[in-house]
Parts: C-alpha cells; structure tokens; sequence
C-alpha cells in the first residue's frame, strides 16, 4: 500500500459546508470544483482526490480523515474502501460506543446505595435505624 495523500475532517467538513451553498446558489459543477480548489488551495492531482473524497464521504457527519492510496498487485483492499479508478478511499469513522462525548464514566468504589443516596461510611444514624425498624414493623426501637 502506498498512500497518495490523506485530508483531515476538519477540512472535508468545511467543504462539505461551502459545496452545499454553492450548489444552493444553482452553481455548475465545474464552478463549485474550481472554487472549492480556490478556497481550499487544491490543484490539479489533488484537487481531483479532494473531490472524490468530499463525494465518498457524502453528508456524513464525524470523519475524522480520509485517506487516498494505491494497492500494489497481490494485495488486497483495506476494509471500508472505495475503489475510484485505481485509487482507494478509506474513510476514517470513529466507532460509536453508546456513550456521548463528555459523559463521564459511572463512579466505581465506595460506598453509596444503588439508589443514589450516600450512606454514612460509620453505619445508619439512629433516626435512620428506627426509621427502618418502623418500615419492616419489627417495633425494636433503635
């Protein structure tokens, strides 16, 4: 494998942003390629993959990069590649775990009810005490 050139989300993300509002203002094709060139300062080899990656991607929201490479014979293919004439386009997408960005980890360790109120790390207080012996109708005082 020999990678040709590699355009990170950021960039691909804008340009998505600004190919949209070309093409909202009824622009050609031709139009939107050469000044997404100018914006983005691509020309000639480049320009051509920075397009085809902007179209491999599609809309999708999160990609962290995309790579361009060339496969040599007797290799195969990466896993999530596009094939476009002889160049593959990997896309880099994180993988998402259910969790959401910034969520903190659920705490391990001490103490605590499962229901969220904290327990006194000496044991329930005597009010608490009677209060339980009062719910399970035993009569004990504390």
């Amino acid at each position: 494998m020999k990678v040709v050139t590699e355009f990170p989300g950021f960039l691909l993300s804008n340009a998505i942003k600004a190919k949209n509002a070309l093409i909202a203002e009824g622009k050609a094709a031709e139009e939107i390629a050469t000044s997404l060139g100018a914006t983005f300062k691509a020309e000639g080899e480049k320009l051509k993959h920075f397009l085809k990656s902007l179209e491999v991607v599609g809309n999708v929201e999160g990609v962290r990069r995309v790579i361009v490479m060339t496969i040599a014979e007797g290799e195969s293919a990466p896993a999530r590649s596009t094939k476009v004439e002889e160049f593959y386009y990997v896309s880099d997408v994180p993988v998402l775990t259910g969790s959401k960005p910034g969520d903190k980890p659920a705490p391990k360790g001490k103490g605590g009810k499962r229901d969220g109120k904290k327990e006194s790390p000496w044991g329930l207080s005597p009010e608490e005490k009677a209060a339980k012996n009062a719910k399970k109708g035993t009569g004990k005082p504390a």
